[in-house]
């Protein structure tokens, strides 16, 4: 079974603030779940930064592979 997390939880757990977490869930990037307020599940989080793992994603609008120069 999954485990429910906080919006503030989630904040936490990759290092921004709460803005930031609801921005990634708005633009798409991230799948919420309203129950009374709002939760992400362990799997979304799990699955999230798999997808995303060696991205940029300073721009949400345009998400890219992260560039070392």
């Amino acid at each position: 079974m999954a485990c429910l997390y906080t919006i503030t939880e989630v904040s936490k757990l990759l290092g921004v603030n709460k803005n930031r977490v609801y921005d990634l869930i708005k633009a798409g990037h991230l799948k919420g779940l309203k129950l009374g307020a709002l939760k992400v599940t362990s799997f979304e989080l799990e699955a999230f930064l798999q997808r995303n793992n060696g991205m940029d994603m300073s721009d949400l609008t345009e998400v890219k592979k992260l560039q070392f120069n």
